[in-house]
């Protein structure tokens, strides 16, 4: 049971939410970052919604735009921080934007894992098998060529001790 004292404590020993004007720095400063998020997670999942109707998946079928849509999802993800980690000093609203945002709405564990269960009936559970192995080494091939074709089409070559050179 909680009690009223630990009710009125402060999660944050550095915010406290009870003097005004840090509850109006909280919103100032994570509003944007919250909006953006949001704003890319609309437009991602609508791009998935795009995919899933451009390549539809029948019963006991290989989902193809959810293992598509995973894949290419995490090149740009290897393309996205290669590029603001390494290449350039991107706005403070770029990784949210695009990386929590539209990555994240465009990508989609929830409806892969769903697809696998559909597919564990009899006659497709090679299928579940392949697409469950299959999706989740095309999903971390897809990272490390991000990652690689970046680095090579920028110049941006990692040292032995991780420091891009």
């Amino acid at each position: 049971m909680t009690s009223d004292a630990e009710l009125t404590e402060p999660i944050d020993p550095d915010v406290d939410l009870r003097v005004r004007a840090q509850r109006r720095e909280l919103v100032r400063s994570q509003l944007p970052v919250l909006g953006v998020i949001s704003l890319g997670g609309g437009i991602g999942a609508l791009a998935r919604f795009g995919v899933a109707q451009w390549l539809p998946t029948g019963p006991g079928q290989f989902p193809w735009a959810t293992f598509w849509t995973n894949a290419i999802g995490c090149f740009l993800i290897g393309i996205l921080m290669v590029l603001i980690t390494e290449v350039v000093s991107a706005h403070r609203l770029v990784r949210p934007f695009i990386g929590v945002g539209f990555l994240g709405g465009f990508t989609t564990f929830s409806t892969y894992a769903v697809e696998i269960h559909n597919l564990l009936k009899p006659g497709s559970v090679g299928t579940a098998f392949a697409y469950l192995v299959g999706a989740l080494l095309a999903a971390g091939l897809a990272v490390v060529l991000g990652v690689w074709f970046t680095r090579w089409a920028t110049g941006v070559r990692r040292s032995a001790g991780g420091d891009a050179a």
